[in-house]
């Protein structure tokens, strides 16, 4: 029986892996407010692959203020790379995710998360 290989944990912070180009010229700035869509998936663990959040499935983008700690480090620091238009991956380590403690019974602690974004607007 051949042994299954074990995912790499991600590396410290945030990884922003490009599926689609946005404009490449429009780029969010701390303290914008913005719109997007996003899909929420674990990345290693006992939950690996299983999605735990989707404003798609909602079909409601997800609006909010960049770069003031409204949402997680990991899309404080990865959505801040990304133009408008974008679609893109995020690789988030747990530390710039939800930490050792985890999310309300929804996000175990130390985990790493992977969301798959999109930069509909700003401001």
């Amino acid at each position: 029986m051949a042994a299954v290989a074990q995912k790499e944990a991600y590396g410290e912070g945030v990884k922003v892996v490009t599926i689609s180009a946005g404009d490449g010229k429009t780029y969010p700035k701390n303290g914008d407010n913005l719109t997007m869509h996003y899909v929420g998936t674990f990345h290693r663990g006992p939950k690996d692959g299983q999605k735990f959040d989707s404003s798609r499935d909602k079909n409601k983008p997800f609006k909010f203020q960049i770069g003031k700690g409204k949402v997680i480090k990991g899309w404080d620091e990865g959505v801040l790379q990304m133009s408008l238009g974008e679609k893109a991956v995020l690789e988030i380590s747990w530390g710039h995710g939800y930490g050792a403690n985890g999310y309300s019974g929804v996000i175990p602690g130390k985990q790493d998360l992977k969301f798959e974004v999109e930069l509909l607007a700003i401001n």
